[in-house]
């Protein structure tokens, strides 16, 4: 029993109660008594369900005692509150949304979790509609980096990636429009999926942006990572923009883990406009895995712009009758940010669709030659909470809109990302590297990062709160 005062892993927890050397109840009960300690700190959790965790737990010891195997049997678990969570207000990050009823349902992906034997803790702080960078909400407060807490956490998955690192629960869900799982994960030092777009059903969460959109989890494994990541998997038929079997392809076998991979750094645009420690973590990733090319990406900066076009004119147009109707309820920086969406000419959002189709058929000529691309995740390591501006290469901007700068031309076009914490030499705070694959290839993102890890290339380590 006392080994549980130390956070454990998914994989960890399962084995246990699966051999029985523990029970479901008592992992979420002790889940339950390190939330309430720590929340307070970091400030993650906007609900926590204890009761419904208390009593999915006893279902789990009670289902294993029938004999049923449970690949998540008692792992604790928590959503970013844009999930739909049966009894809750799905609030998005938002003061309106707290004016809707309940949700009378689970959204798909926490159903699939439920199903595996994990165990629902609650539900996560996260930008306001998901239109965020920063992890700072005017409406539920900013959200702490446990690393440390006068840092960001990156948004919009903030409480995701603050209850992970902080070792409150094991696996939390995030989403992923513009860098929203990606961002998180570098600046509190977490492993990080961004499936290929249309892989896991969307059915049950709120939406932002239905054209760049991604569901995926956060661990602080990447055995964790392939572990929930599989369990998540599926056809939804609720999910019209869910990828069927016709438009999945099938994919030919390649070799076990990284050996035998054709994999180089990611150049040009992903070279340039960030500070030393970002380039300094993707060499690092890239000396341990023997990468000595480097292929430019043409047109980089152009995806990244033509995503915001695509984010900020979609996205307006979902939230209008809210932009009119109660203007003076929205955090003022989204606010603005929406009402510019509302202004873009539709001649600018059809050139940014042409354009994305262009830069996807690009990317999949270049990943005729290459199997994994490396990438830094984030411009720097995480900025001090309440940072307005920045200056990378000589040039000032704001900080909030340019935090994603590396994520958005990857997730413009859908590719699966694996984001891996690199602890550099004498640093305070991690830094991510994405580990990019081609389309529908998560298992070459996953095997990479694991081996990573195995070498001790990348960690994530408890923060020491």
């Amino acid at each position: 029993m006392s080994e549980l005062t130390r956070p454990w892993t998914a994989a960890r927890t399962a084995n246990a109660v699966r051999n029985r050397e523990i029970s479901a109840e008592t992992v979420a009960s002790n889940a339950l008594e390190v939330i309430k300690r720590v929340n307070p700190l970091v400030n993650a959790f906007t609900e926590v369900t204890s009761e419904r965790a208390l009593l999915e737990a006893r279902c789990v010891d009670t289902a294993l005692a029938a004999g049923h195997d449970l690949p998540l049997a008692g792992v604790p678990f928590a959503v970013k509150n844009l999930y739909d969570v049966a009894g809750q207000t799905t609030l998005a990050g938002s003061r309106i949304n707290r004016d809707a009823p309940a949700a009378t349902a689970d959204g798909h992906l926490v159903s699939k979790l439920k199903a595996s034997g994990a165990i629902l803790t609650g539900c996560l702080n996260m930008g306001e509609y998901a239109y965020d960078f920063t992890g700072e909400n005017s409406h539920d407060g900013t959200c702490k980096n446990p690393h440390d807490l006068t840092r960001m956490t990156g948004g919009s998955s903030s409480g995701s990636a603050s209850a992970a690192a902080s070792g409150m629960v094991p696996v939390t869900l995030g989403s992923d429009t513009n860098g929203s799982i990606r961002v998180p994960a570098s600046f509190c030092g977490l492993f990080g999926l961004k499936p290929t777009f249309g892989r896991l059903s969307r059915a049950g969460t709120f939406p932002f942006v239905a054209n760049l959109d991604h569901l995926g989890p956060l661990t602080r494994s990447a055995e964790d990572l392939a572990l929930v990541y599989d369990v998540l998997q599926g056809l939804d038929p609720a999910d019209p923009w869910q990828a069927s079997r016709t438009t999945q392809p099938t994919l030919p076998e390649l070799p076990k883990g990284p050996d035998g991979l054709r994999m180089a750094v990611a150049g040009g645009f992903f070279r340039q406009m960030g500070e030393p420690e970002a380039f300094d973590a993707v060499d690092l990733v890239a000396r341990a895995l023997g990468i000595s090319e480097e292929i430019d990406i043409p047109e980089a900066a152009r995806a990244r712009a033509a995503a915001y076009v695509i984010t900020t004119a979609e996205s307006s147009t979902l939230l209008l009758d809210k932009i009119r109707s109660r203007p003076q309820d929205f955090d003022p920086d989204t606010r603005d940010r929406f009402i510019s969406g509302t202004m873009v000419p539709a001649v600018w959002l059809q050139q940014a669709h042409r354009f994305r189709s262009w830069f996807r058929d690009m990317m999949r000529e270049i990943f005729k030659s290459v199997d994994i691309l490396l990438a830094p995740a984030t411009p720097f390591h995480a900025l001090k909470s309440g940072t307005r501006t920045m200056t990378l290469n000589g040039q000032e901007m704001l900080a909030r809109p340019n935090i994603g700068l590396f994520t958005q031309p990857i997730s413009f076009i859908g590719l699966p990302v694996a984001t891996v914490p690199v602890w550099l030499d004498g640093a305070a705070l991690p830094i991510g590297v994405q580990v990019i694959a081609p389309a529908w290839r998560e298992d070459l993102a996953l095997r990479v990062a694991h081996h990573l890890q195995e070498m001790g290339t990348v960690q994530a380590p408890v923060a020491d709160l």
